[in-house]
């Protein structure tokens, strides 16, 4: 740790990589995309989740469709994806090059946040996706296995649940990306504190230098 982290480095020194700099930007830019997806998809995860109101048959359907759209779209939809996923990664990685202690507590436990996110869209999400897109749920292999593992007293999750699962999901993980938002803002605001205490000593400074003149 000690080779690792610049004890001397500081919020005043000039190689700080902090708030300002273009990295944070290539932190804050991926996490607010991705909330704005998340918070497109709000109104189809709202009645699964958010009301006791019985959800209709037909939302069910249209909720397949817009998840099939959505995992059907264009490879090049995708390979965007992951470049604004990759982007953000990239960001925390220049951040935390010979970081100082701030850059560890602040941008570390970002980095953390970011990985649970990235875990929960590649472990939750993407499956979930695949599984609405192949409709296992209308396969009659799959209702043979589901029927023999009810008789055998197995759990297994049903198209329903499945997608409550899925809407679960998303809002997990808007609350890590906000995390992440918290995180940088807590950074921001510690810069501050520290650039105004910096202030105040040189002035003090200043103000003992012209007394000793006098």
């Amino acid at each position: 740790m000690a080779g690792w982290v610049d004890w001397s480095k500081t919020t005043q020194s000039k190689n700080y990589r902090g708030t300002s700099s273009f990295a944070t930007f290539m932190i804050i830019g991926p996490t607010c995309f991705f909330l704005g997806i998340l918070f497109a998809s709000f109104p189809y995860d709202f009645p699964l989740l958010w009301t006791s109101a019985p959800v209709p048959e037909s939302f069910y359907a249209h909720l397949e469709t817009h998840l099939k759209f959505m995992h059907q779209s264009p490879p090049l939809i995708g390979r965007l994806l992951n470049i604004i996923v990759f982007t953000g990664f990239l960001g925390f990685f220049i951040k935390l090059f010979r970081p100082s202690e701030a850059n560890v507590l602040f941008d570390g436990a970002s980095l953390v946040l970011y990985l649970i996110g990235a875990g929960v869209y590649i472990a939750n999400i993407v499956k979930g996706l695949r599984s609405v897109s192949a409709g296992i749920w209308d396969d009659p292999e799959w209702l043979e296995a589901n029927k023999a593992a009810s008789e055998s007293g197995e759990l297994v999750l049903g198209k329903e649940d499945s997608l409550k699962v899925l809407a679960a999901s998303n809002t997990i993980l808007a609350l890590v990306l906000v995390g992440v938002l918290v995180l940088q803002a807590g950074q921001w605001y510690a810069e501050r504190k520290d650039q105004e205490e910096y202030a105040k000593i040189e002035e003090e400074k200043k103000g003992a230098g012209s007394k000793k003149k006098q």
